[in-house]
């Protein structure tokens, strides 16, 4: 399924080959929480801006409009009529980012819905069973996302606990995937390491899972309020230990800077809501730095968003144009800034796949991890 290509250095160069199609690495998947990216983006936008992999969240879904309606629908590949892979997370970040209204037991997770307050439960099988439901490409391991900082005996427990989860959301779905009437009966399941900033819980928690032989494995519970060096050295702790064959997604990062120095240090798949909720409030990314689209200088500027982009927007609409839609309120400013920001981060990760192609990464590292983080 996944085949790791070359290496320039720590980073990684593969193709992983799903039953929904073949996408390359390292890879951004683009969020579409509630089976849609905000900013206005349809499945059909999403080829033309370059998309391999669509992210969709499974405790929104279960929420909204029901994982078993998405079944009935024949599953979240013809819902939203994209033939290409998807992912689904576990709710399980959800869930934990709801402190107030939530009750952790060994079962699974008693909370309340944040739409109506009604009582829900989910444990490792249910989790299964909506993602299941929904049909993805890969399914994300029902998991606790650790605060940082965290207590350590805290954390050290839940790691436990998780990793306990993670056996039961293995059996789950080779139950599920025997089914007559799922969706998906080759659904992939990837682990979900923990250990909050701790190098030894982290350590021993992804040795713990990799002996599953699971078909991906992420690094979770990081970019959540942590210093950014802090979360590359836990990259560093944890990398070694992680399967070589298998892919390494580093979830809800990031700015193009943290995604080139995780590529350095090994990782190969990523996800975030950054480009396109950044673009709705006008920020861009360029290859030149961050810019923001309702500053003055734009006002009469005829130029593209980016002058060294081919997005269908900067080969169609110049600054002054967006920066106007913007002051003026149109629901298309924020549709054609998400555009851009999603080619521009599909785009990154082909140049990451190219320098990696060609032993010239630490070269394109050098100029462009400090770059992008410019504003301009």
């Amino acid at each position: 399924m996944f085949e790791l290509i070359k290496k320039d250095g720590k980073a990684r160069r593969g193709t992983f080959e799903t039953v929904h199609g073949t996408f390359q690495t390292p890879c951004f998947m683009n969020v579409g929480t509630a089976a849609a990216i905000k900013g206005g983006i349809s499945s059909l936008d999403l080829k033309d801006l370059k998309c391999q992999v669509e992210l969709c969240n499974t405790y929104h879904l279960h929420l909204r409009p029901g994982d078993k309606i998405i079944k009935e629908m024949g599953g979240l590949h013809r819902f939203m009529n994209w033939d290409r892979p998807v992912l689904t997370d576990s709710g399980g970040f959800q869930v934990f980012s709801l402190a107030k209204l939530r009750k952790i037991k060994e079962e699974g997770v008693y909370f309340s819905s944040h739409i109506d307050g009604r009582k829900i439960f989910m444990g490792p099988e249910e989790s299964m069973q909506i993602q299941s439901n929904l049909g993805s490409t890969i399914a994300m391991a029902f998991d606790e996302c650790i605060e940082n900082p965290a207590e350590y005996n805290y954390a050290a427990n839940s790691i436990e606990r998780t990793t306990r989860w993670l056996y039961r959301c293995k059996e789950e779905m080779e139950r599920l995937n025997s089914l007559h009437d799922t969706i998906n009966k080759k659904q992939m399941l990837f682990g979900i390491n923990q250990g909050s900033t701790y190098d030894d819980l982290r350590i021993k928690h992804m040795e713990d899972i990799a002996g599953l032989d699971l078909d991906g494995y992420a690094i979770g519970g990081l970019a959540v309020g942590e210093a950014t060096e802090e979360m590359y050295r836990i990259i560093d702790v944890v990398e070694p230990y992680m399967p070589v064959y298998k892919p390494r997604y580093l979830m809800g990062v990031g700015t193009p800077w943290n995604i080139i120095e995780a590529v350095a240090r090994g990782v190969d798949m990523f996800d975030c809501v950054m480009p396109s909720r950044n673009a709705r409030h006008a920020t861009v990314f360029t290859w030149e730095g961050l810019t923001h689209m309702t500053n003055k200088c734009y006002e009469t500027d005829s130029k593209p968003i980016d002058e060294h982009c081919d997005c269908p927007v900067c080969r169609n609409f110049s600054r002054s144009y967006v920066r106007h839609l913007f002051k003026a309120n149109e629901m298309l400013a924020g549709r054609l800034a998400v555009m851009h920001n999603l080619y521009f981060y599909n785009t990154l990760m082909e140049k990451i796949r190219d320098a990696i192609d060609e032993d010239r990464f630490e070269d394109f590292r050098r100029v462009y991890s400090s770059k992008l983080a410019e504003r301009v």
